[in-house]
């Protein structure tokens, strides 16, 4: 259990510390694009910093799922670990940001929350409930095994946590496709390969409605699928070492009392 312990405070040092990173690019990029402070419609941002950005969110993703893969005693676990860094990481990126630039200046503030595969906007809660939940699983992941279940996932539980995670996302992307779609259409998205500058399709997209229902049906999912897991792993049977065999009787020179422990 120290292990583990230490494990989780390292776990957690490691993702506020790349969440102040994440921070700190953030700031140098509102201070290039955005010196009035940051706010909608989305300022385009040239296509040599845009790749350099795209490629940055692709890093972190890696260094998220490493830091998993190194810490996880098993499968489940470095999935688990990879979610919860990615949690606190996130949490944090918005503290920092509300240290660093009183920003933002609300839970409903709508902010630019990821690139790929295109861009994704929400308010600021969104995210930061996802992540909570992220936070959710890994606490059952990880109390379950200490307890000596077997904590693997089943393809019915990953079902779910990946239709949620799709529903979730699909909220996230929805009010800036419609937008591109009304007005330029979607096959003129910014890809890595695009000569135009980032956010050039929508130079006028200003957010109006997020999706609020359709992002607490992924959440209510995820949540399912983490009931599920759990109630289907509680209701199994522990894991418990295997007994070693008993050695039998030890021959002592009486024959009579080494018949006798037969």
């Amino acid at each position: 259990m120290n292990s583990l312990k230490t494990t989780l405070i390292w776990l957690t040092l490691f993702s506020i510390a790349m969440g102040y990173l994440e921070t700190s690019v953030v700031v140098y990029l509102r201070e290039l694009y955005y010196p009035d402070g940051f706010d909608f419609p989305l300022t385009p941002i040239q296509p040599s910093i845009a790749i350099t950005e795209f490629w940055r969110e692709v890093a972190t993703l890696v260094m998220l799922w490493g830091i998993g893969t190194l810490t996880g005693r098993n499968k489940t676990e470095k999935f688990a670990f990879f979610l919860y860094s990615f949690a606190v990481w996130d949490i944090f990126y918005y503290v920092f940001l509300k240290v660093l630039l009183g920003w933002p200046a609300s839970l409903f503030t709508w902010d630019i929350l990821f690139l790929i595969p295109v861009p994704w906007v929400g308010p600021v809660l969104a995210p930061c409930l996802v992540s909570f939940t992220m936070i959710l699983l890994t606490v059952a992941v990880v109390y379950l095994h200490e307890k000596g279940y077997r904590t693997q996932i089943t393809w019915k539980e990953w079902s779910f946590l990946l239709a949620g995670s799709f529903i979730i996302i699909f909220s996230f992307i929805w009010d800036y496709l419609q937008y591109v779609e009304k007005w330029g259409g979607v096959t003129k998205l910014w890809t890595i390969s695009s000569q135009n500058s980032l956010f050039m399709e929508a130079p006028q997209y200003i957010p109006q409605q997020f999706d609020w229902w359709l992002f607490w049906i992924g959440e209510c999912v995820l949540l399912l699928a983490i009931g599920l897991y759990v109630k289907r792993i509680v209701s199994q049977p522990l894991n418990k070492p295997s007994k070693m065999a008993s050695p039998g009787p030890v021959y002592s020179g009486n024959f009579a009392d080494y018949l006798d422990g037969l």
